[in-house]
């Protein structure tokens, strides 16, 4: 038997969680187990041996691997926080960053109060991505041009005023009057800032990045591409280290090939996002997108009566299924850019993200398909 960290947490309600594989980023153990001490991992090993538990869950055949992470999700089913959060959990998304489309800033501050509610009784909820108002207006995606203003220094101070403590990450495209100073300002509050929606260049996403961004909202899809002599803000991502890069693996978005360019080229550094919308584990149909109309048609939202995507249908298991089968990933790659890659990129990658000693008791259970089986947020079962 091997084990790692039974000191701590003797005084917990302790669950011992077997699996045929336990998978993290730091690789695969066969015949692992997890020993969940209350809300954190307690204890992690291999082999017949193990601590005494209170009780003893036995996967037999299936995978085990953390929770998975959304940096970027606008919903599920319906608009209901609590209806979207249950279909995603179900798919193994246990920490979610709730994303939200453009809107004027004083509806923006009532989403935030609403969204800091439901973070008062729901510690999986990470926070709110403001995915605008700070946008492009040429290359707006779905998002009301409407809406869309440049970052003053009385738009950033209104909207960190009112999601002190709720805003844990901000889409902006760096070419915007005063583009440059928000991003100090909102790193300097702790935000994570991306850049995003956007007709900027090589130069202009590479100063953002200096200025302390340190994320590219879903790659390739509302920017420029990737050109031999015009590398635009995906070149400038991938040659920074310090960049993460959101990918939307659902083979509509983001071809499988060019997703497996982007994992190559970023090893360790590629998140993989839902950036789902109101369609997520619903049938084909009508919808809406904050102020827009959208149109589902197997399985592929468009805002309506246009051939924009609009968000995705994507729940985090799929992407995890098309990271193995159409990027060619490894199951440990997979996992880790649903797990511990995003969860360094909200700086929280010492508690979230991997199954070790410390961290939190996040845990998917997965058949040999990579088909969810259980799930464990923050030591409770949700699934």
């Amino acid at each position: 038997m091997t084990a790692t960290g039974l000191q701590a947490g003797r005084e917990a309600q302790h669950t011992l969680v077997r699996a045929s594989r336990v998978v993290d980023a730091a690789g695969s153990t066969a015949d692992g187990w997890v020993l969940l001490a209350g809300d954190v991992v307690h204890a992690v090993g291999s082999g017949p041996e193990a601590p005494a538990a209170d009780q003893v869950v036995d996967l037999g055949d299936a995978v085990l691997t953390p929770g998975f992470t959304d940096l970027h999700g606008h919903g599920g089913e319906d608009d209901s926080f609590a209806e979207s959060l249950a279909v995603h959990r179900a798919h193994g998304t246990t920490r979610s960053v709730l994303s939200l489309v453009a809107n004027p800033v004083p509806a923006l501050a009532d989403s935030l109060a609403r969204i800091r509610s439901v973070m008062a009784t729901d510690p999986l909820v990470l926070g709110v991505h403001l995915e605008g108002p700070f946008l492009s207006p040429h290359n707006k995606g779905a998002h009301n041009e409407s809406f869309l203003i440049d970052p003053s220094p009385a738009a950033v101070d209104a909207l960190l005023e009112a999601g002190e403590g709720v805003i844990r990450q901000v889409t902006i495209a760096p070419e915007l009057p005063g583009a440059l100073d928000a991003v100090r300002r909102f790193v300097a509050a702790g935000v994570t800032v991306a850049v995003g929606h956007t007709v900027g260049t090589y130069d202009q996403a590479r100063a953002a990045f200096d200025a302390g961004a340190t994320l590219l909202t879903h790659a390739f899809n509302a920017m420029p591409g990737l050109h031999h002599r015009a590398p635009g803000p995906i070149g400038a991502a991938v040659a920074d280290d310090r960049v993460t890069l959101e990918l939307i693996l659902d083979a509509v978005h983001v071809h499988p090939v060019v997703a497996d360019t982007l994992f190559r080229a970023a090893p360790g550094r590629v998140a993989l996002i839902t950036d789902a919308m109101g369609a997520a584990g619903a049938a084909d149909g009508s919808y809406r997108l904050g102020s827009l109309d959208v149109t589902v048609t197997d399985g592929v939202a468009h805002v309506a009566g246009t051939d924009t995507i609009a968000g995705s249908t994507l729940t985090q298991d799929v992407a995890l299924r098309n990271a193995v089968s159409l990027a060619g990933r490894t199951l440990p790659e997979a996992v880790a850019a649903l797990t511990s890659v995003p969860a360094a990129a909200l700086g929280l990658g010492d508690r979230l993200g991997r199954l070790a000693p410390g961290y939190a008791a996040d845990l998917v259970a997965l058949s040999p398909a990579l088909e969810v089986q259980r799930v464990w947020g923050g030591g409770r079962e949700l699934r």
